[in-house]
């Protein structure tokens, strides 16, 4: 192809690879489990995913769905000055473009640990499998995002770090839906809603254990 031919940079036409795609799928079969898609609606979607070829063909598919994440770069945002108008605690562990909108485990296991950054709309969904959510050193992209947890005869874990708000609402079915962390942060901190249900299964939001010898703030 002749570089004087070429046409200008249209980020919607950067090819997508194979792992956007896996991701789209994982989001797809997520809200087939919450009920948010039929099975036909899910091939559907799976049809033009596996036959996009583009960034612009994939992102579409997910935009009616929690936990959708732009596919397409977009412009650069003006810099923010770090010292204007910042609160005093919190902001720290605010801010990042997200790096994973769901966990997906089917009869498997599935973890999320380290430094990650959550998205405004986290899913996690255990089918006979489990989840292992370590947010103690993950950011957030917003200051208040919500997982929804989904454990259908499996279990889903979450540890929550100090310093931020835990609010925990999910439902328990012939399983336990539990908050064993009681989180309350400093006003203006980051918020995690837990949302979702266990189903002959279990959803566990606790605290990191403390080793011996440290001191709970």
């Amino acid at each position: 192809m002749s570089l004087e031919a070429a046409e200008p940079y249209e980020p919607r036409k950067l090819r997508a690879s194979d792992s956007d795609r896996e991701r789209v799928a994982q989001l797809l079969h997520t809200a087939l489990a919450e009920g948010r898609l039929t099975v036909a609606e899910l091939q559907e979607r799976l049809d033009i995913v596996y036959a996009s070829k583009t960034l612009g063909e994939l992102e579409p598919v997910t935009r009616d769905l929690p936990g959708h994440t732009d596919l397409v770069p977009r412009p650069p945002s003006a810099p923010v000055p770090l010292t204007k108008n910042l609160p005093a605690t919190g902001d720290a562990r605010v801010g990042g473009t997200p790096t994973s909108s769901v966990a997906f485990a089917l009869m498997s296991g599935a973890t999320r640990k380290g430094p990650w950054v959550i998205p405004v709309q986290f899913s996690a969904v255990a089918l006979m499998g489990g989840v292992d959510l370590d947010l103690t050193q993950a950011l957030f992209a917003e200051r208040e995002v919500t997982i929804t947890a989904v454990a259908i005869m499996g279990g889903v874990d979450i540890v929550v770090p100090d310093g931020i708000t835990v609010i925990v609402s999910g439902i328990g079915f012939m399983g336990a839906f539990e908050d064993n962390a009681q989180v309350q942060g400093p006003p203006g901190g980051p918020v995690v809603r837990i949302n979702g249900v266990a189903l002959m299964g279990g959803v566990d939001v606790h605290r990191r254990k403390r080793r011996r010898g440290e001191i709970e703030s």
